[in-house]
């Protein structure tokens, strides 16, 4: 006898198990090992930082979260965007505005901006537990805190430095001088980029510590709206009664008039303190290295927030 010919069934084809009801399949679809480019911890890190720096501007995501952010944008510029008109109309012989005091003037939306994003940016991955997902191979606990804090840094700084070109150009078609406007806004970065990563930093440690973003929300606005005006209130206590010296000091406690001492007393500013009384050359060396201080110390918080994957 020669024996039955027998059948393949291929790996894609549904087989209907014994028993089963009919129209009930198994599709054995086979495994396939990935053959392809594995790019590794820094393709990882750097999506995470592109993906963190659209979403703080909502690009990729609803038309809802867009319309904050680029309101906040728009807000940020249009001050600037009206100096220019002037500047340009009345043929003035300078800004009124300093390229570093614009950021110190419009602290509010700044303010806003962060304690709107801050939260969007690491709150809703503790929320919806996607910490561990993060943190699963190639990337670790580092790529995932330098990534957030660097585009938080560097969505605050398009923020405050897109006014800032703005004034440039406009004082350039104005016909000031090329040098003392290059100058200034050259000051005038330096002294955002301070101030995106000083922010950045105070942000996100404080959104890290609670899943929900309105409290997040909350939060970061209490840390920078509460101690400046304590601040600005003893310096204006100390200003009445004589004690010039205390007034440059007090500045040491708030976030905002960290940036202000420093800008004032190294990056040839003005002063908001009380009768302009900022800072001395020696007394902004000791506003910068508390600035960088708290910078590195909320990178290290950070990092801690994060020591387990298990959030």
């Amino acid at each position: 006898m020669s024996p039955e010919p027998t059948t393949s069934t291929p790996a894609s084809a549904p087989v209907a198990p014994q028993g089963a009801a009919a129209g009930a399949f198994i599709h054995n679809i086979g495994y396939r090992h990935y053959d392809g480019p594995r790019q590794g911890r820094a393709y990882a890190r750097r999506s995470l930082f592109s993906q963190s720096l659209r979403g703080a501007y909502g690009l990729g995501r609803s038309a809802r979260t867009k319309v904050l952010p680029m309101l906040l944008f728009a807000v940020m510029c249009l001050p600037a965007g009206i100096i220019v008109a002037v500047a340009v109309f009345t043929k003035a012989g300078s800004l009124p505005v300093d390229y570093t005091r614009y950021a110190v003037y419009l602290q509010a939306v700044i303010g806003l901006y962060l304690a709107s994003q801050a939260p969007q940016s690491v709150s809703r991955d503790l929320r919806f537990k996607t910490v561990p997902l993060y943190f699963s191979r190639p990337i670790e606990r580092v790529d995932y805190v330098v990534a957030k804090f660097a585009a938080m840094a560097s969505a605050l700084f398009l923020l405050t430095a897109a006014p800032l070109v703005v004034l440039y150009v406009g004082a350039l078609l104005a016909k000031l001088d090329f040098l003392d406007q290059t100058k200034g806004l050259a000051q005038g970065l330096v002294s955002v980029a301070l101030l995106s990563l000083l922010f950045a930093g105070i942000g996100l440690v404080i959104a890290a510590l609670t899943p929900r973003r309105g409290f997040g929300v909350a939060a970061v606005i209490a840390v920078l709206t509460i101690p400046y005006g304590a601040v600005s209130a003893v310096q204006g206590i100390a200003s009445v009664q004589g004690n010039e010296s205390a007034v440059g000091w007090l500045g040491l406690f708030s976030p905002i008039t960290l940036i202000d001492g420093v800008q004032s007393a190294l990056l040839g500013g003005t002063s908001s303190f009380p009768n302009g009384l900022g800072p001395s050359t020696g007394a902004g060396f000791v506003y910068l290295l508390v600035s960088l201080a708290v910078i590195a110390g909320s990178y290290a918080l950070l990092m801690r927030r994060y020591r387990k994957a298990g959030l």
